[in-house]
């Protein structure tokens, strides 16, 4: 079993910037990849970014150039580092695990972004 904790979220201005962490915990697991996942009031859940347990990472078109995904191995820990923030950016962000065999989930944290 893996627990994943969010944190980070909170409401900031258009133009400005947040990181997110998401902590990994359980006992034995391995990472095959980690993303961040974002839901906005009445909308699918879309997806961010990706980065691989060899720390490659891909990029929702929506957000390239303004979100950076990064990991800390030995903390089983990932980071967006999310700047230059628009309105639209506003929803509830979830980290993901795939450990190879199954998905694991956070309950989320969340971004709100004022115009």
């Amino acid at each position: 079993q893996v627990q994943l904790v969010e944190s980070g979220g909170g409401v900031v201005q258009a133009g400005g910037s947040l990181r997110l962490s998401c902590i990994a915990s359980g006992r034995g697991f391995s990472i095959n990849y980690m993303t961040w996942d974002r839901q906005a009031p009445g909308k699918q859940r879309e997806w961010v970014a990706t980065i691989t347990g060899a720390d490659t990472t891909t990029y929702a078109d929506s957000v390239k150039g303004r979100f950076t995904i990064s990991r800390e191995g030995s903390k089983n820990t990932i980071y967006l580092q999310m700047n230059s923030l628009k309105p639209e950016d506003t929803a509830v962000y979830s980290c993901r695990l795939n450990n190879f065999f199954a998905d694991y989930w956070g309950q989320g944290t969340q971004v709100t972004v004022s115009s």
